[in-house]
């Protein structure tokens, strides 16, 4: 059960931010309170306040603090930094780090989801190509966060119609380069892999159709915190739409970002998080909803970035 806290905004934290008050105020991490806010789940006199929002003393300051799962039991053969956020007889959705492909492909050598999971002695699905057997939606090797994989045959048919309806809510979590205009939109530009290049995609009329809402969470001063919402899911999505509109993500110089950003934040990877994921369990048909925290590089990149 959710633990509701509220506390009326001391005078000392008058002029903080809401993340920074919540962090002090109930003695939570700055990276909790960050994604309590972002959540939705934090409010100032019953409003939902931004991360910038500044705090006013006197204001009620309400918290609702989700209950935490219980732990999924881990297990030594798992990809370091791997973890398994739920499991059951039909679907396991796990937590990627970077650095690990979802499935195996041509040219890759190294870990694979599919091939921890079975050197964990889980069961996957049947169904789908060989090499992606179970697999009804990927991220990529340099994406971090939420994905499910199908157990059962009945699952993978379910879950495969639901991500092709675009009935399974998405959020990810990006940092890009400068500020975009406006805060918020929708980019709806096809996709297609670049006639020029090899493992990169661009935007262009032969592509398929592709759709991502963005919002931005915060801003800094040369990049900007922006809760993504993908409608699609064609191969690099985020980083393409994001690229074409001139504001690549941080870390990502394949899509044009500026690497010396990269290595004053501390980054190897492009800042890019799969926080949510949602959707009708294809059994049970209860709505389930997972989310992954920023990983400690990502965070410690928000940091440096807040610090200015």
């Amino acid at each position: 059960m959710s633990d509701l806290r509220m506390l009326p905004v001391p005078d000392g934290l008058a002029g903080e931010r809401v993340d920074v008050g919540v962090s002090r105020l109930f003695g939570l991490s700055r990276t909790r309170a960050a994604e309590l806010v972002m959540a939705g789940e934090v409010t100032v006199d019953g409003e939902v306040p931004a991360r910038s929002t500044r705090l006013e003393a006197g204001a009620m300051l309400s918290v609702l603090i989700p209950p935490v799962r219980p732990p999924v039991e881990v297990r030594a053969s798992l990809a370091p930094g791997m973890s398994i956020v739920f499991e059951d007889e039909h679907i396991v959705v796990v937590d990627k780090p970077v650095g690990v492909a979802a499935h195996p492909s041509v040219g890759w050598t190294g870990p694979t989801v599919l091939g921890h999971l079975a050197a964990a002695n889980i069961r996957i699905s049947t169904s789908g190509a060989p090499e992606r057997k179970g697999i009804v939606s990927r991220l990529d090797v340099g994406t971090s966060g939420l994905m499910v994989v199908a157990k059962s045959e009945r699952a993978y048919s379910v879950l495969k119609d639901a991500f092709r309806r675009r009935i399974v809510d998405k959020t990810y979590f990006a940092v890009c380069q400068g500020h975009p205009d406006p805060l918020s939109g929708t980019i709806e530009a096809p996709i297609g892999r670049s006639p020029n290049h090899d493992y990169k995609y661009a935007v262009m009329s032969s592509g398929k159709h592709a759709v991502t809402h963005y919002e931005v969470e915060e801003m800094f001063r040369s990049a900007a915190l922006l809760r993504i919402h993908l409608e699609t899911g064609r191969t690099h999505q985020i980083r393409v739409h994001l690229s074409a509109m001139r504001h690549p993500l941080v870390g990502d110089p394949l899509y044009g970002s500026d690497p010396t950003v990269a290595e004053r934040l501390g980054l190897v990877r492009q800042w890019l998080h799969a926080t949510e994921l949602g959707f009708d369990h294809p059994v049970t048909r209860e709505h389930v909803t997972f989310a992954s925290p920023f990983p400690p590089d990502l965070a410690a990149a928000l940091d440096i970035l807040r610090e200015g």
